[in-house]
């Protein structure tokens, strides 16, 4: 039989669930643990998922548990996925992987040093017709790639007094809604089109420059309302919004949006690829349906069933046609391939790894200073 691979979660938020819940449905895999700063709630977390809960000194340190998930707050990223890879153990980290390329670029080249499997979660790729998109690029469905498009728009943080560990710098970062919905969009259109982002543009916004932040904790999406004894009056540092038009290799162009202040909008991403053969366009909050469009017959919407689409993407769908797979299956998807390549040492990954983590890092510094100096700036390999 097939070894079971032992796991370990650390972090209790809204990221933490999602990643247990997704385990629960990862073949050969047993989650060990759960660990949290607040020891009180990952006893709780651990106790309704029937996990042990330990700290985390005490996970990174368990030769039991072969592999962690890192779901903290961003700043924590760096130090516990570090600890973790020099204890021997394989590490899936949440996004961005680190708050500076500095960071990540330590990250992929202890990694590597050690020959231990490495996931930075952009789970988003694996939705199955975003996979067609790919699968139709790769077969030259599309022709050559001229344009790229498209926005990744929220609402919860709409008002100043929403709130979330994410909107301080201490614990997220010197950027917010670029560093964690737009390395989403990068990522994936870098995945989608093949193309590297060579130079860019950026323009970043903060909405509110303070925010009325709650005396207690607020997990994420969960807003309240609170009253003006329950908060305190604080300076924000990162963007509610940003702006970028980027050139695509050589020859294509692009343009896009995140925002986490656009009434209405849940999880808005949206991509439009357009080839001198033809366009497609996937909207997240539309996950079966894709559009595909073209300059002389007839445009038109296709909805995901395996049987039906590119061979490369068929593996990304497990329920047959009518039967919808959106976010949660994402992760699950994510979450089979990297603890296969655990289970078997010969497998190619087919996952982004802490190299694909340090690009997005790379092209968040590069939007981070295009600001700074309001204009454009190039974009390094990595």
């Amino acid at each position: 039989m097939t070894k079971r691979i032992r796991t370990a979660v650390i972090g209790t938020g809204f990221m933490g669930r999602v990643h247990l819940e997704a385990l629960r449905r990862t073949e050969n895999v047993d989650i060990a643990a759960i660990a949290g700063r607040n020891a009180a709630v990952a006893e709780k977390l651990g106790s309704a998922f029937g996990v042990p809960h330990l700290a985390p000194e005490a996970v990174l340190h368990d030769a039991s548990i072969d592999a962690v998930h890192i779901c903290t707050p961003n700043a924590q990223h760096f130090p516990m996925a570090q600890e973790a890879l020099l204890a021997g153990k394989h590490v899936l980290c949440e996004k961005p992987l680190a708050t500076s390329v500095e960071e990540a670029q330590g990250l992929a080249a202890l990694a590597a040093q050690k020959g231990l499997r490495n996931c930075v979660c952009h789970n988003l790729r694996y939705y199955p017709m975003v996979q067609q998109m790919r699968a139709m690029r790769e077969a030259g469905d599309l022709g050559e790639i001229l344009v790229a498009q498209g926005t990744y728009s929220q609402d919860w943080l709409l008002y100043d007094t929403d709130w979330n560990w994410r909107v301080d710098s201490k614990a997220g970062g010197p950027s917010r809604c670029m560093a964690d919905i737009g390395s989403h969009w990068f990522d994936m259109v870098e995945h989608l089109t093949g193309l590297r982002v060579s130079s860019l543009c950026a323009d970043l916004n903060t909405v509110h420059k303070t925010r009325k932040q709650p005396k207690g904790s607020v997990e994420t999406f969960a807003n309240k309302l609170l009253s003006a004894d329950d908060v305190i009056e604080t300076p924000i540092h990162t963007e509610d919004f940003g702006a970028v038009v980027f050139r695509l290799g050589d020859r294509a162009r692009g343009s896009m949006t995140a925002s986490q202040v656009s009434a209405g909008r849940k999880n808005g991403l949206r991509m439009e690829i357009y080839g001198t053969k033809a366009g497609v366009a996937w909207d997240q909050e539309r996950p079966d349906e894709l559009w595909i469009g073209h300059r002389n017959s007839a445009n038109c919407v296709i909805v995901k069933d395996p049987s039906l689409l590119e061979p490369a993407a068929r593996s990304f769908a497990d329920l047959p046609g009518g039967h919808s797979e959106g976010y949660d299956d994402t992760f699950k998807q994510v979450f089979r391939r990297f603890y296969g390549s655990i289970a078997d040492p010969g497998v190619t990954p087919e996952y982004p790894q802490f190299i694909d983590g340090l690009r997005q890092m790379v092209i968040l510094g590069r939007e981070l200073e295009s600001h700074r100096m309001r204009s454009w700036v190039d974009v390094p390999a990595v």
